[in-house]
């Protein structure tokens, strides 16, 4: 195996021009793949249930057409969208796919997803007690995950190959307790430690305050998990930092499930056990709101994934993230994170623009030409730098034969 690795490495960096030249579109070969994988927090979530659906229901609703055209421009081969809000039987996607996508915007190529994947997240879901102890069970800050409605800010996984449906796994109700270990919040007006939620709150409360999923792409004849996620904003709280420690717990939760012997204590919403099976292939993606050294998260947070054994960060950049820094000024002057690396525009007094976007294979694939679409100010395309608070992250990836 090592010398049909260095073989394909030699050949790979050989070939390397020409396939970081080739078109965004997969393309196949000897040696393996190459495929294009990207996240983009899209924004496209409502305000009320089933206004998605209404908005997709025709080709002209102006933010859906420059989400798809930043899709068009993109060309990724599985994408993950974060902030698209759940809908069953896959209603919103098949129409985000046939009125946007599938449709040309702005004389950007049409593109197609023969698969998609959705599924039930917490985000809206009532647990009926007060998580937030400001009198009200009832409010949005109640849910399992913060949202107005059920599948509020949900997610969606597009692909040009096939989906594995039948092994997908879900970890929407793995509780937080359930977690060796777990940084469960403190109450800081009392000497106890990990109290904030009481045992009636902590038997039922779920860690993913969206979902985790683990979604098998087949591409030829190799299966690669696309792990996707969508952790808490480590803000919106108080000293007791609940959405803080639960972000970190998110994001190690994906970390144990790629890392060999660290993910026994994981089970996924069918009840069965374990991590990601030894020597698997990976791509890890989704908006982590975690930046490796700015912002609110918790020092170490994402370095969990980053720095786990089996995953690579190729760090895609932008200069267009380096540019809106420095024109911003405010908190992005005392970061320490490169600006070409970041992916999320806000607040410029605080945080500033973050790095929270990630795209991160596992060894045993090569990554290739990598980039985050952040346009200059000059760009014609800088028009659309607006379409969300996020940038899309995208990955090209070699996927070896064997």
């Amino acid at each position: 195996m090592k010398i049909r690795h260095l073989v394909a490495a030699t050949a790979i960096a050989a070939l390397g021009g020409t396939l970081l030249a080739a078109p965004a579109e997969a393309s196949s070969g000897w040696f393996g793949t190459k495929v294009r994988f990207a996240t983009f927090n899209a924004s496209l979530n409502r305000a009320a249930a089933g206004q998605l659906v209404s908005d997709l229901s025709t080709p002209d609703n102006a933010q859906a057409k420059k989400v798809a055209e930043v899709v068009q421009l993109n060309r990724p081969d599985v994408l993950l969208i974060n902030e698209f809000d759940y809908v069953a039987k896959n209603v919103a996607a098949d129409l985000f796919r046939k009125n946007y996508l599938e449709r040309s915007q702005n004389g950007a190529k049409a593109i197609r997803y023969k698969y998609a994947y959705t599924a039930p997240v917490n985000t809206g879901v009532p647990t009926g007690l007060d998580l937030n102890r400001d009198g009200n069970p009832n409010g949005p800050d109640d849910a399992y995950g913060f949202g107005f409605f059920p599948g509020q800010y949900g997610m969606l996984v597009l692909s040009k190959y096939p989906i594995d449906k039948r092994d997908v796994r879900t970890f929407q109700k793995f509780r937080w307790k359930d977690m060796p270990g777990a940084l469960l919040p403190d109450d800081p007006a009392t000497p106890a430690k990990g109290d904030y939620y009481s045992p009636e709150v902590l038997k039922i409360f779920r860690l993913s305050s969206k979902s985790h999923w683990d979604v098998p792409i087949e591409i030829r004849d190799k299966t690669v998990h696309f792990l996707v996620s969508h952790p808490t904003p480590p803000v919106f709280d108080g000293p007791e930092d609940r959405n803080g420690t639960r972000n970190a717990d998110e994001i190690r939760l994906m970390a144990d499930y790629v890392t060999p012997g660290r993910g026994s204590y994981i089970y996924d919403d069918k009840g069965h056990r374990g991590g990601l099976k030894r020597g698997a292939k990976f791509v890890v993606a989704g908006d982590n709101n975690s930046d490796p050294f700015d912002g609110d998260s918790i020092p170490g947070a994402i370095q969990q994934l980053l720095d786990a054994p089996r995953v690579q960060d190729p760090k895609p950049s932008s200069a267009g993230g380096t540019e809106a820094a420095a024109l911003q000024g405010g908190a992005n002057v005392g970061h320490k994170t490169d600006p070409k690396f970041d992916t999320g525009d806000f607040t410029d007094n605080a945080p500033g623009n973050l790095r929270v976007d990630y795209v991160v294979p596992s060894t045993g694939l090569y990554p290739l030409d990598g980039a985050v679409f952040w346009p200059v100010a000059s760009s014609p395309l800088a028009r659309l730098n607006d379409t969300s608070d996020h940038h899309l992250v995208r990955q090209d990836i070699w996927i070896p034969r064997w």
